[in-house]
């Protein structure tokens, strides 16, 4: 029986942790270096043809999505980076945005774990859509 309570402890102190251990700008918030659209296990990118006022409605978009702050940067700067929690656990995902010249590059990713099940992605669809439509 004490197994289970062990058990039970070592599970409640991983899911405090996720919730609670901070975020480091300086390892989340540095230059995207993808060149092309890609999809893998933890996350997606996205790179696009920018036209005037791009960012700021991208940054709009990101602000507005739930569970979702700046951790980094700003519009000025020409790259931000976002934290998105899950809702039920609070596990994080960070979500840079850059402009670079005439075009925006989006790079989501997790920080816990191997693989996303696609949210990453679809975040990323979410904000194109925003500025499309």
């Amino acid at each position: 029986m004490s197994f289970v309570y062990l058990l039970i402890l070592i599970v409640l102190l991983f899911l405090a942790y996720v919730r609670l251990a901070p975020s480091d700008a300086a390892r989340w918030h540095k230059p995207v270096t993808i060149t092309e659209d890609k999809t893998f296990k933890g996350g997606a990118a996205r790179v696009i043809v920018a036209s005037e006022g791009t960012l700021a409605k991208l940054d709009a978009a990101a602000q507005a999505l739930p569970r979702t702050t700046v951790l980094a940067g700003s519009v000025a700067e020409g790259r931000i980076t976002y934290v998105t929690r899950s809702a039920a656990i609070g596990f994080p995902d960070y979500t840079t945005i850059e402009q670079d010249g005439d075009t925006i590059k989006l790079y989501a990713r997790l920080r816990f774990g191997r693989s996303d099940l696609g949210v990453n992605g679809a975040r990323l669809r979410k904000l194109l859509q925003a500025v499309e439509g």
